[in-house]
């Protein structure tokens, strides 16, 4: 590859990344754009005149007047070439120039013979598309065209980038809203989640303190408070969890391990919890399943699933876990419970999320289950997809790498 070449396709790649970046290609004419197109038009006395981005493949037009075109093939050249230039390109004859007679806009429709056009260069000095005019006979361009070309091609980028800035502002403002609502409703949960067992403890504690009890009462109380402290616990390891996970700062030690026996491992935790919800709970694996991972991450991960799957799904549901091998090895929850919203689905990783409906269904938790499973199997290098349907239950798959080849380095 010769020197020019790699640097037209640094630029290229520059360029369309650029494109990308300010979603320009998303929507192609706009009234702002088809406004600089009639007025170049009009300056330049110009049958046909566009607003060009110049694609991968096609250049499209933003804006445009004397066409019912909306884009046109790369191998159309001036614009192209006014890319290149980085200035403004006058073409006074295409038939007199070698680069453009053959040209198919010069050969064929629509019969180019004159072309004027200015870039239009990014402030990050990327030259993505022009505003320019044809002509369909010989002409010299006067030096007010050049001038008004280039103030139009200004004009045409700082409306590209703008369009670009307040999409982008509507979505953070977006994303501010949802954080708010996201933090008040994590602030009502966790209130609830926290207060309820501590109230329980404190007022079984008082009782207690009276004395006089009888000791089988006494017991029972002990249960309850035992339970709730465990809650607390739970709780708030967690919360611990979570925030250990988004600061980089978890353990995490990865080895040969086998997916069926994790997989076994936390079954065999959530079996008494969905038996006394009168689940049927059923484990489906091959004989083995090699992987490398941190058993007890991957195990806790599988358990939140679980725990979510025993939540969701009412008295007399199942609950399928299956592990698989191939294509890469995997593990598959599906139960028939209340299934998901597609907005939920959407968000059902970010923190402190929880679903609609789970609290007036008094479905405890709040809202962590998932984003720990996401950064626990991410963490291995592996993802996890989820499918739902209201009322048609859901199904949450873990799919993990394999164990490392023989002889190569821990990571």
């Amino acid at each position: 590859m010769t020197e020019r070449t790699a640097d037209h396709d640094r630029s290229e790649s520059a360029r369309l990344r650029e494109l990308a970046d300010l979603d320009a290609l998303d929507v192609l004419v706009e009234p702002a754009f088809q406004a600089i197109a009639e007025l170049a038009a009009h300056i330049c006395r110009a049958p046909i005149a566009l607003v060009n981005l110049i694609g991968a493949r096609r250049q499209y037009f933003k804006g445009h007047t004397g066409t019912t075109a909306a884009h046109m093939s790369r191998r159309v050249e001036f614009c192209p070439h006014t890319l290149e230039a980085r200035q403004v390109v006058q073409v006074a004859d295409a038939l007199a120039e070698p680069r453009f007679r053959d040209d198919p806009a010069v050969t064929g429709e629509p019969y180019v013979r004159s072309y004027l056009g200015a870039p239009m260069i990014t402030s990050h000095d990327v030259p993505v598309g022009m505003v320019c005019v044809f002509d369909h006979r010989p002409r010299h361009w006067d030096p007010s065209c050049h001038r008004a070309m280039t103030t139009l091609a200004g004009c045409a980028t700082g409306l590209l980038e703008l369009r670009h800035h307040h999409h982008r502002s509507a979505e953070v403002t977006t994303r501010l809203r949802e954080a708010e609502e996201l933090k008040n409703a994590f602030l009502r949960t966790v209130n609830h989640e926290l207060r309820t067992p501590l109230t329980s403890i404190t007022s079984y504690l008082e009782l207690m303190e009276g004395g006089d009890l009888p000791p089988a009462v006494e017991q029972q109380f002990m249960q309850v408070i035992t339970r709730n402290s465990r809650r607390l616990h739970v709780l708030l390891d967690e919360l611990l969890l979570l925030a250990s996970l988004n600061a980089d700062t978890v353990a995490f030690t990865p080895h040969g391990e086998d997916l069926v026996a994790i997989a076994r491992a936390a079954v065999d935790d959530i079996a008494a919890t969905a038996c006394a919800a009168g689940q049927h709970l059923t484990l489906h694996t091959p004989a083995r399943a090699p992987i490398r991972a941190d058993a007890g991450r991957l195990q806790h991960a599988l358990w939140q699933v679980l725990d979510n799957a025993v939540k969701f799904t009412p008295p007399g549901g199942s609950i399928d876990v299956t592990v698989t091998t191939d294509p890469a090895p995997a593990v598959e929850v599906r139960d028939d419970g209340l299934g998901m919203e597609e907005d939920d689905l959407r968000r059902v990783f970010d923190d402190f999320y929880r679903v609609s409906g789970v609290e007036e269904r008094g479905i405890g938790g709040i809202g962590v289950g998932l984003p720990i499973v996401d950064k626990i199997v991410r963490m291995h290098g592996g993802k996890v997809d989820i499918d739902s349907r209201p009322g048609a239950g859901t199904r949450v798959r873990l799919t993990l790498p394999g164990p490392a080849p023989a002889g190569e380095p821990e990571p």
